[in-house]
């Protein structure tokens, strides 16, 4: 068995996503900061059929992070497909002109420093396997910048750069890199944005293993 790690896993996409892959055999590893709802969701999962763990972590602490991913490589089998997708703090969302260099650190320790940490420790099991994948959500702020949002347009335009560098330097080793964009909030019953239908979009981009950016929906949604 190989695995899915979710950097960020919760309720809706995060779960979505974990019965997504699991029906397709892969054990799901459940990586966020919260120990007893990623318990509660494994717990779901494992009743369901899928193979899952909790593995707590905070994806600002490279330490606990690096920990989290050996230790679910160790129980459930090779990380094959990482998704880095944790939620920023609505403190990271200050306008352009109230932002300090210190109201940036937070932004740039989630969506790069913490993309970094993970894609440094799972890509050795990748390349011993001969391929894998690199799933980077995030959202619109990624590639419009909005002056409302100075931290995650800052920092999510840097994970962007981060995972379309990496896109190009892995593809001849077998690891495919892509990023989803997702205008606006994650909503269920949406045709293009419920959460099964995105973890539909992701297994796809893991299956069809072209291209590196993928909209979920219209930037203006």
């Amino acid at each position: 068995m190989t695995t899915i790690a979710i950097v960020g896993a919760g309720p809706g996409l995060g779960a979505a996503v974990a019965r997504r892959f699991g029906r397709e055999g892969f054990g799901v590893a459940l990586v966020a900061r919260d120990r007893r709802r990623l318990e509660g969701l494994a717990a779901e999962l494992g009743a369901a059929g899928v193979t899952a763990g909790a593995f707590p972590a905070d994806a600002r602490d490279p330490a606990s992070l690096t920990a989290a991913l050996a230790a679910a490589a160790e129980a459930l089998g090779t990380v094959e497909v990482l998704q880095y997708s944790p939620l920023p703090r609505r403190d990271f969302m200050r306008p352009v002109l109230e932002t300090t260099a210190e109201d940036l650190t937070g932004p740039v320790e989630l969506s790069v420093y913490g993309p970094v940490t993970a894609v440094r420790q799972v890509l050795p099991g990748m390349r011993a396997l001969g391929r894998g994948t690199l799933l980077f959500v995030n959202g619109a702020t990624a590639v419009v910048p909005e002056p409302e949002r100075a931290g995650t347009s800052i920092a999510f335009a840097a994970e962007g750069a981060y995972a379309h560098l990496l896109h190009e330097r892995l593809a001849p080793e077998g690891v495919h890199v892509a990023q989803l964009i997702i205008p606006g909030a994650i909503v269920a019953g949406h045709p293009r944005k419920d959460p099964a239908v995105l973890a539909e979009v992701l297994w796809e981009l893991h299956r069809g293993r072209e291209g590196f950016r993928c909209f979920a929906d219209d930037l203006d949604s």
